[in-house]
């Protein structure tokens, strides 16, 4: 028999790896703290300073990102969605500024409030609406996310909201918030089906979006644009539903959602025959392979914010709030 199948050498094993538990338990017990499967148990995502830890840490990456234009200085504290715009973004900075940002001013987030919601599972994520120096008057939602406790906090999704049209959520007696299952179908539209319903509405129309600058108006400006003279627009929208382009939503004060979502969309411009191709900004050529002879092909992610209210209220179509676009990478033909 050999040593590794040995009765007694598995006992002396087993034996030492009770030890080395038994002494991370106590150590764990003196210290005061417990260990939580986070899989399993419903707890807050995170803790309030914590919350307040995690923005400052990004606000001070994204400023040295933006003032750089290095994409490397708060790849840390982004995902999904605006880590894909963010990204795309300072690549074309650097292009066209290598010194760096000449017009960087630092970005000043204030009057933040936090919405932590109490959940099971993972990722674990929580809110932050704060005013900003930046984009008017309207209010700043960044969505922080981590996938297990090793990992930091990221911010997920950005997106501005006209003051007044934050929603108010519903709290338990502690002031922690509720997280919405995207297979939730107590709403207007299930929250996980929001980015295929979109990009659906994008192409045929249709009734479960309200009309509005991110829905209608959208659709009758990318109509108008679809051909102006010397040149043909085609536009194609894709769903971003897995892994950090997941959905996520708090359920509000009326049995509603707030619902964060991921779309992609390629805009094809070709110029008719015997025609020149318009050149493109400087920033879209830094995002750019290939020659551009006749046709362009970019792609965008958008990350969206929609009011989803819940069946029977009397109001049946969502509402986009607020929508960011960014291009991420272009192909010339």
């Amino acid at each position: 028999m050999s040593r590794d199948r040995d009765p007694r050498t598995l006992r002396r094993s087993a034996r030492s790896a009770l030890i080395a538990a038994s002494v991370t338990a106590l150590s764990l017990t003196a210290s005061g703290c417990v260990v939580v499967h986070g899989e399993r148990e419903i707890l807050p995502s995170t803790t309030r300073a914590e919350a307040a830890k995690a923005l400052q840490e990004f606000t001070t990456a994204y400023n040295e990102a933006d003032k750089a234009y290095d994409a490397s200085l708060d790849a840390d504290h982004t995902t999904g969605a605006l880590a894909d715009i963010d990204s795309a973004r300072l690549k074309a900075g650097k292009a066209n500024n290598p010194d760096g940002n000449p017009n960087h001013a630092p970005l000043k987030l204030t009057d933040a409030k936090y919405t932590i919601p109490k959940k099971a599972g993972w990722p674990r994520w929580f809110l932050v609406d704060a005013a900003g120096n930046k984009g008017g008057t309207a209010r700043w939602l960044l969505v922080f996310t981590r996938s297990s406790l090793d990992d930091p906090f990221q911010v997920a999704y950005l997106t501005l909201v006209a003051p007044g049209k934050v929603p108010e959520f519903k709290k338990d007696a502690d002031g922690w918030a509720e997280s919405v299952p995207v297979n939730s179908t107590g709403l207007a539209a299930d929250p996980g089906d929001l980015s295929r319903d979109y990009t659906a509405y994008l192409k045929n129309g249709g009734d479960t979006f309200a009309d509005g600058s991110h829905t209608s108006q959208w659709r009758a400006l990318r109509e108008k644009n679809s051909k102006k003279p010397g040149l043909v627009t085609q536009y194609i929208d894709e769903p971003l539903t897995n892994g950090d382009y997941q959905p996520l939503a708090l359920r509000t004060a009326d049995g509603g959602a707030l619902v964060f979502f991921t779309t992609r969309h390629y805009e094809k411009q070709t110029a008719y025959a015997g025609t020149s191709f318009p050149v493109p900004n400087k920033d879209v050529l830094a995002l750019t392979t290939g020659e551009i002879k006749q046709s362009l092909m970019m792609e965008f992610v958008s990350n969206e914010v929609a009011l989803d209210p819940p069946k029977g209220s009397g109001k049946q179509k969502v509402t986009i709030l607020g929508r960011i676009q960014g291009m991420t990478s272009a192909e010339g033909s």
